[in-house]
C-alpha cells in the first residue's frame, strides 16, 4: 500500500465525538513509551504526524488521522503508566475503554510490545482483556533494531508461549522498527486486506 496522504483530523476524550463516518479505523496501543508515535510517523511517512516525546504517557486523547482519505489510524492512550494518579489512570481507562469497546468503526486493533523486554504481566492482562471482550487485534513488537536478534526472537517466542498457554492459536505478530523501517510493508499490506471488508458502523448481535 502506499501511503499518499496522511492528516490529523481530530482529538477527544469521549468516543461520541469521534468523527461520524463509514470508513475503517485501526487503533494504536501499548504501555507508555512504547514507541506509538513513532510508529505511526513511520508507518506513514511523516515525521511529525504523532507527537513524539522522551516523556512517557503524552497522550491523553483519541487522536484521529486519516489516511489517504479513505480510512484512520487511531492514536490511543497508554496503558499501565504508574507515575500516574489513581483518578488520572482511571480517567484514561475510561477513554481507552470507550473507544474498544464502543467504536464499530475499529477494524483491528494493534496492541505494541516492547521487544527489549520478556513477558510483562501488564501486557499479558490486558491482551486477556481483549479475547474477552472479543476485540480483534494484532501484536506489533517495536524497537527490534535496539537488541541482536538472537535476543529479539528470544523474547518474542517467549510472548508467544506465554500467550499459548491461554490461547488456541496466536493473533498476527508484526515485527517492526521505526529507525529501520522493519515491519512497515507487512503492516500497510495487512491493513490494505482489512480493507477489502465491509466496515462495521454499528454492534449487532451474535
Amino acid at each position: 500500500m502506499q501511503i499518499n496522504s496522511a492528516k490529523f483530523q481530530i482529538s477527544n476524550s469521549q468516543v461520541e465525538k469521534c468523527p461520524a463516518t463509514e470508513l475503517h479505523e485501526y487503533a494504536f496501543i501499548g504501555r507508555s513509551n512504547v514507541g506509538k508515535s513513532s510508529l505511526i510517523n513511520m508507518l506513514t511517512g511523516k515525521r511529525k504526524l504523532a507527537m513524539t516525546s522522551s516523556t512517557p504517557g503524552k497522550t491523553t486523547l483519541i487522536n484521529h488521522f486519516l489516511i489517504n482519505d479513505s480510512w484512520y489510524i487511531v492514536d490511543l492512550p497508554g496503558y499501565g503508566y504508574a507515575q500516574r494518579s489513581k483518578t488520572e489512570r482511571e480517567k484514561l481507562k475510561h477513554i481507552i475503554d470507550g473507544y474498544i469497546l464502543g467504536r464499530p468503526q475499529m477494524t483491528s486493533l494493534f496492541v505494541l510490545v516492547d521487544s527489549r523486554h520478556e513477558p510483562q504481566k501488564i501486557d499479558m492482562e490486558f491482551m486477556e482483556w481483549l479475547g474477552e471482550n472479543g476485540v480483534p487485534f494484532a501484536i506489533v513488537f517495536t524497537k527490534v533494531d535496539k537488541l541482536s536478534r538472537t535476543a529479539a526472537e528470544k523474547n518474542i517466542e517467549a510472548y508467544k508461549q506465554k500467550l499459548l498457554e491461554q490461547w488456541e492459536e496466536l493473533p498476527p505478530i508484526f515485527i517492526t522498527s521505526s529507525e529501520s523501517g522493519q515491519g512497515r510493508e507487512e503492516l500497510l499490506n495487512y491493513i490494505e486486506e482489512l480493507n477489502q471488508l465491509p466496515v462495521m458502523t454499528e454492534f449487532t448481535d451474535e
